[in-house]
This record gives structure tokens, C-alpha cells and sequence, in this order.
């Protein structure tokens, strides 16, 4: 299993924390990184969005249930208290804007990459790889809410 090069989870972690401050007025503390199995419970809500191209795997932002909508209650300028169909639309956004800023930048240092669309997963899973190690780094906001940024990549 290959290393992950520091300089993606940054390009990723940066993007995170510049949409999150600018599509949804929020400023984000950044907890310490740290390899984690990729498994989420019950009350996980997880956007899913692979990276192809020089650098190839899948970055995830995962959400426990009240953050999900507090944050799409952000996006969408209204109380959000369940996912709906406007919710997980704002969701979705969230992920193409913070991977589609981290691919501008990575593709200013000369590494091209493509992005699929997000896929939006709920519930009780676990994603196994030997392809790369997954980095968790949490973003924390308002005093304790926390979004996963985990991040598994390696460069082709």
C-alpha cells in the first residue's frame, strides 16, 4: 500500500475549509490527521466523490445526521430538520465545490485530475481498499460539530 503524499491532503484539506468559509459562513478547526478503517454507523451521512487521472481514489466528507442538515440548512438559506431531496441536492454541491477547487489547484502544479459525481450514502458501511490508505482529518465548526474529511489517494 502505497503512502498518501501530504501535499493532496492539504490541496483537499484547504478546499474543504475555503468553501465551508465562503458557501456557508462557517470556520473550521482542524483536528490532528490520523489513518482510520473507513466504516460509518447508522446516523452517518457520507458524500461519496472518486478522483481519477495522475492521483486516483475516493474522498469522502461524512456527517453524523444533525450536521448534515445544519450545514445543508446553511446552503440552503432555511431551516433544514430532515434530508429531502433539496437537502442531499445541497449536499452534493458541497462535495463537487470542495473537490472541483482542490482539482483547479492540483492542476496548477501540473497534476490532472477528473472527479465523478457524488454519490450520497446512508447508514451502517464500511469501505474496504488495499489500493490506498484512508486519512481522516476532522473539520470542526460551532463549538464541537464535527464533518470527516477522509481522504484515499495515491498517485498513479
Amino acid at each position: 500500500m502505497a503512502d498518501m503524499n501530504v501535499e493532496y491532503i492539504n490541496v483537499f484539506l484547504m478546499a474543504a475549509t475555503q468553501v465551508m468559509r465562503d458557501m456557508c459562513q462557517l470556520q473550521m478547526g482542524v483536528g490532528k490527521p490520523y489513518v482510520k478503517p473507513t466504516e460509518f454507523d447508522s446516523e452517518s451521512i457520507v458524500i461519496s466523490i472518486g478522483v481519477t487521472g495522475e492521483v486516483r481514489g475516493v474522498v469522502l466528507l461524512a456527517f453524523s445526521l444533525d450536521v448534515a442538515c445544519d450545514i445543508a440548512s446553511k446552503m440552503c438559506f432555511m431551516p433544514i430538520t430532515q434530508l429531502d431531496e433539496l437537502s442531499i441536492s445541497a449536499l452534493s454541491e458541497l462535495g463537487n465545490m470542495i473537490l472541483g477547487n482542490a482539482a483547479t489547484v492540483l492542476s496548477t502544479k501540473g497534476i490532472g485530475i477528473d472527479i465523478t459525481p457524488p454519490s450520497i450514502i446512508q447508514g451502517d458501511f464500511k469501505l474496504s481498499s488495499a489500493y490506498a490508505k484512508n486519512v481522516c482529518i476532522p473539520l470542526v465548526y460551532d463549538g464541537g460539530k464535527i464533518i470527516e474529511l477522509d481522504i484515499s489517494l495515491r498517485k498513479e
